[in-house]
């Protein structure tokens, strides 16, 4: 019996069940305790602490670069962006021998593929349905 791989929707299916079944445990979880009446275990927010809290916004200091000097970088980056995207694509670096043997056996291999192709296809096919089914065609 062959195994099969996998369909993208068959994976995608899993990935979309395994989350569904991800929220349901998480709906299902109890919900915390109750905070313990002993007020010494609360931590309570006061404005020393507000300040330093992620929204607050960070002192980063001066810039590293110069404004002038990440003006060019822009300009330049810019430049070499719109260079590349019109540049036509590399031409591959090949052996011009190996280019001429390939066009000269290109018809050639094209008629033996036309004459004997479909026989291989078709005995091998044959005998994976006879290995499959255990009966000779």
């Amino acid at each position: 019996m062959q195994s099969r791989e996998p369909s993208m929707e068959d994976i995608l299916a899993s990935i979309k069940r395994v989350i569904a079944e991800e929220k349901e445990l998480r709906a299902a979880v109890p919900p915390a305790p109750s905070m313990p009446e002993d007020d010494d275990d609360v931590l309570e927010l006061d404005e020393s602490m507000e300040e330093s809290s992620p929204e607050a916004p960070v002192e980063l200091g001066p810039p590293l670069l110069d404004e002038q000097a990440a003006g060019t970088t822009r300009e330049r980056l810019d430049q070499l962006s719109s260079l590349a995207a019109s540049a036509p694509p590399p031409q591959p670096q090949g052996n011009p021998l190996e280019e001429m043997l390939r066009e000269m056996l290109r018809p050639m291999l094209k008629q033996w593929l036309d004459e004997n192709l479909p026989r291989i296809v078709d005995e091998h096919v044959k005998r994976e349905i006879t290995r499959i089914t255990g009966r000779p065609l």
